[in-house]
Formats: structure tokens, C-alpha cells, sequence
């Protein structure tokens, strides 16, 4: 990990990342014993593009979309629940925390852009909309990584087809019930976690495969609810074909931070910085602080990618 990293962590370590589960502590969903259900939307969807003047230029449908050079090759056979259960219960975590062995919490070396990704992650108090947020990021055209929750495509599907066929965005799997990722129940910001291998394929697999027939292609990357795993929960996402997005920058403290906080920890961000915040909290100052961050990056000669735009 890197001194700068090290830095951001210690001084945002008793910052929340989680946008769902800190101002509504009674919202944490229940454990799970079986596998979860896909978003209830018809699918496959043929997101209709955006249209405006900032939406960007020939927004196709997520389908058609082509992904960037980054995108992962994903086996045409992964394991199932069953094979990963007997492969890893045996295994004792050894750690828990942000930045799990194989997240990516940094561009790779060399890499100059910086990656803004936002969270929504659905359930009660977590399924709304930052329409102004979007809406900077498509004035700017600033792409940016998207993570979303099943719980927030069921409960916005026209939203989703509207951001799935921008070709600004791409979509990120923030799991099926918004949990952290442990298999022995761990829990962060007062959300219960995972209690066992098997309920972490179920957080991880349910949205990847609602989302996968959704999109017409797997989501390259998945955060959990609240960006915490233990390093086998850790293993269990790596071997479903995704690969872990951390955070270089705590850009909104789980959408806590007012807007000039959010300005002063954005326009921060250095090269190579994955930047973490929420998009599902209209009434928060992200939206604000980002809007007034971003012309102080793009006049210091930042540019921005969604994160399949690099090579891993």
C-alpha cells in the first residue's frame, strides 16, 4: 500500500463509506440462507440512451456498448455454490478491512487519470437519485464507474436503462442486499455481514447474475455494501469472474460530508486515485461538492476513466 494511501485511510478511518447503512442504522438487511433473487425487472432490457445535449454522444444501449480495454475475460464455466462452499469453509479469515489481497484501490502504477465511482445502494433511505450529480458528470462529460445495488435497479429500473445506455458510465455490481463480505458474520457501520461462504456467493452472485442479463455482459468489477471483506470472502468475488474496486480517496464520508468537505477531499485526489462516494443521496453535499471540485481538476490538467479503461 502506498504512503499516500496509508495517508487518506488513517485520516478518513473514522469516516463512514457506507451511504445506505449510517443515518438509518435499522435499515441493515437480514442474513440470507438461500440464494437470492435477480432484480425483478424484465430482462434482457434494451437501455433506450440518454438524450440532451450533455448525455454525451451516440449513447447505445448497454448491450451494444463495447467495453473498454480493460474488461475482464470472465471463464465460461464459473463454480457454483455448492464447489465454492466445499472449496473455502475450511478457511480461517486473516484479515478484514478496505483493501483485501487482489482489490484494486489505486490505478495501476503509471496510470495518471483519476476514477470517479459511485455507490447506490438501495434498500430504506438508500434508493434515491442525485440527478444534479449525474447530470455535472454528463455537463463535464467526466466519465465515471457506477456500483449499484439490486435492491436500487429494482426500485429505479427506468433510471437504470437510462444510465446502462450512456456510454459515459459503466455499471458496477454493489451487491444484492448490501452487505460486508465476511464468512463469519463480521459487520461494519452497524450492518450485518455475511455469515458463511455460501451467504457471500449469494451477496455476490444474485446481482452479478441479474445484472449480467440485464446488460447483455458480466459488470467487471464489484464493492460491498460498506467496502469491507475478508480476505476468503475476498477470494469468493475473484473467482466469480469480478474483480474488487476499493478506494483510493473517501470522496463523501458515506454521503455524510457537506459540499465544501467533499470539495476540499475531491479536488485532493492525485493521480492514480479511485475516488469513493455515493449517488444515491439527493440531499447530501455530494453533488454540490463534486460540482465545484471538478473545474479545479480539469483546469490542474486531470482527466478521468471509468475503471475497464485502463489496463489492469
Amino acid at each position: 500500500m502506498s504512503l499516500a494511501r496509508r495517508v487518506v485511510l488513517a485520516a478518513l478511518a473514522g469516516s463512514a463509506v457506507s451511504g445506505c447503512g449510517i443515518s438509518r442504522r435499522s435499515a441493515a438487511p437480514r442474513p440470507q440462507t438461500s440464494a437470492p433473487q435477480a432484480p425483478a425487472l424484465a430482462a434482457p432490457v434494451t437501455p433506450e440512451p440518454s438524450t440532451g445535449p450533455s448525455a454525451g454522444p451516440s449513447a447505445a444501449p448497454a448491450a451494444e456498448q463495447a467495453p473498454g480495454p480493460a474488461a475482464r475475460a470472465v471463464p465460461a464455466v464459473l463454480p457454483g455454490r455448492a464447489e465454492l462452499v466445499e472449496r473455502l469453509s475450511g478457511e480461517s479469515p486473516r484479515s478484514w478491512g478496505f483493501d483485501p489481497p487482489g482489490a484494486a484501490t489505486e490505478l495501476p502504477e503509471g496510470e495518471r487519470a483519476i476514477a470517479l465511482t459511485f455507490d447506490a445502494c438501495g434498500g430504506p433511505g438508500g434508493s434515491g437519485y442525485d440527478e444534479a450529480l449525474i447530470g455535472t458528470l454528463r455537463a463535464r462529460q467526466v466519465p465515471a464507474t457506477l456500483f449499484l445495488n439490486s435492491r436500487w435497479v429494482e426500485a429505479n429500473p427506468e433510471l437504470f436503462r437510462e444510465l446502462a445506455g450512456d456510454p459515459l458510465f459503466e455499471i458496477g455490481n454493489h451487491g444484492t442486499r448490501h452487505r460486508p463480505l465476511s464468512v463469519t458474520g463480521r459487520s461494519a457501520y452497524d450492518i450485518a455481514g455475511t455469515r458463511d461462504v455460501g451467504e457471500v456467493y449469494d451477496e455476490v452472485a444474485g446481482n452479478q447474475e441479474g445484472l449480467t442479463e440485464l446488460l447483455g455482459r458480466p459488470p467487471a468489477f464489484f464493492r460491498s455494501g460498506t467496502a469491507y471483506y475478508d480476505d476468503v470472502a475476498a477470494q469468493v468475488v475473484t473467482a466469480l469472474g469480478a474483480r474488487i474496486a476499493g478506494f483510493t480517496v473517501n470522496g463523501d464520508g458515506g454521503a455524510t460530508f457537506g459540499a465544501e468537505q467533499v470539495r476540499r477531499t475531491v479536488a485532493a485526489a492525485g493521480p492514480g486515485s479511485i475516488v469513493l462516494a455515493h449517488m444515491n443521496h439527493p440531499g447530501s453535499g455530494t453533488a454540490r461538492g463534486v460540482a465545484a471540485a471538478l473545474p479545479e481538476l480539469l483546469d490542474a490538467g486531470h482527466r478521468f476513466v471509468r475503471l475497464s479503461d485502463v489496463a489492469w
